[in-house]
């Protein structure tokens, strides 16, 4: 699959891997939920994301909406708790994170979902991760941005907080977490504008979804 992605200006690095999570920096949203941003956790992500869309098998899926069978607007892929990751910087990603929310967490993330969203077109629509215990359980989901800047939008299921917007950059690290999944919900917005593609890996403990 031939993509172009434009270099970044800030990360030039070959070799793959994080900086301190020392940086994050926390917003607490109200009613238990809460999300950390950490701006370019990752070094040499360029070659991540070229490495991600050249290797990973991508799917494209279909649903049903509105009596009618429309393509989803993204491409697809899931590994599981026993999957090998596509790249050695992922499974060292998703080791470190669980370390790190080790005491708030109580236990691993286990699996990776990547996305790929290959121009403005694609994007995912309002939803929580409330398959499983997402539903019913305080949890988290770590999302690692790679690629063209995109808007991740959140709202609150009920009246009362402002909705929030974080653009998520190449490198970008976002994490939600206690009730966020249950109370609020997310999105990546389609936009008219010309836009670059686009990786998102999500890291979830098992059985959220």
């Amino acid at each position: 699959m031939a993509v172009h992605l434009q270099s970044s200006l800030f990360d030039q690095e070959d070799e793959v891997g994080t900086r301190p999570l020392s940086g994050l920096r926390r917003t607490d949203l109200g009613d238990g939920a809460w999300i950390d941003v950490l701006p370019q956790w990752l070094r040499g992500a360029d070659t991540l994301f070229e490495t991600l869309v050249r290797d990973v098998v991508w799917r494209a899926e279909q649903r049903v909406m509105y009596e009618r069978v429309v393509a989803v607007p993204r491409l697809l892929a899931f590994f599981g708790r026993h999957a090998p990751l596509p790249h050695p910087a992922l499974e060292a990603a998703r080791t470190e994170l669980g370390e790190h929310y080790a005491a708030e967490l109580g236990e691993p993330f286990t699996t990776a979902g990547l996305c790929f969203y290959r121009d403005g077109q694609d994007g995912v629509a309002w939803h929580g991760d409330t398959v499983g215990r997402g539903g019913s359980e305080d949890t988290m989901v770590a999302i690692l941005s790679l690629g063209a800047p995109r808007q991740l939008a959140l709202r609150p299921r009920r009246p009362g907080p402002a909705p929030v917007r974080r653009r998520l950059g190449h490198g970008d690290l976002i994490v939600m977490g206690g009730s966020c999944q249950r109370t609020w919900e997310h999105a990546i917005p389609k936009t008219a504008r010309a836009v670059g593609p686009r990786v998102s890996v999500q890291f979830r403990p098992d059985g959220v979804r």
